[in-house]
């Protein structure tokens, strides 16, 4: 009875991961979790303010940074930028911020605050918003060299799939040995 649990369980592992697989191969190229990494501060700016944008990790000399709400910024060789946000920037709305690093884009949102009353709308705003966190390169060597930014390929998840399917499978051998007396 136990061997038959073992090989339900394993055959439904298998189908799990199978049919979770082409989620985990799906590429709708905007990546919350870049391989470099960029911040805007603040992260909520009245209209007419400035902000400071900063990336590091990419491996080109520059990182272009745009906008609705203020002019394309280039980041040279991983210095901060700033920009100045568009005085008619509508207040209360968020928008989004784009890093490009040779094609591999980031995307984080910056707030645009209301007017409080006597405020001159030049104000610095509050907060630090961080896009994505650069990774660690360490591990898995092609997504580290850059050669696969999307994350795993084809070819290894079909090998995770037949290595977990192997292990279960000698785990049933087991459990049907153990379950015989011939441990």
């Amino acid at each position: 009875m136990r061997a038959i649990r073992a090989a339900s369980a394993a055959l439904l592992s298998a189908i799990a991961v199978v049919s979770v697989a082409p989620l985990a191969l799906a590429d709708d190229g905007n990546h919350d979790i870049t391989s470099f990494g960029f911040s805007v501060t603040p992260a909520t700016i009245a209209p007419g303010g400035t902000v400071t944008l900063t990336s590091e990790g990419c491996e080109v000399p520059s990182v272009t940074v745009t906008s609705t709400v203020f002019e394309t910024v280039t980041l040279n060789e991983g210095r901060p930028g700033t920009a100045t946000v568009d005085v008619d920037a509508k207040a209360g709305s968020q928008v989004e911020i784009t890093f490009d690093c040779k094609g591999e884009r980031g995307t984080t949102r910056l707030t645009i605050a209301g007017d409080t009353g006597g405020n001159t709308g030049h104000d610095t705003g509050t907060g630090t918003h961080t896009g994505a966190t650069k990774g660690v390169k360490a591990g898995y060597g092609t997504a580290a060299a850059g050669t696969d930014p999307a994350g795993l390929g084809a070819t290894e998840v079909v090998t995770g799939v037949l290595l977990i399917a192997g292990a279960l499978g000698a785990a049933v051998v087991l459990t049907r040995r153990r379950a015989d007396g011939r441990a």
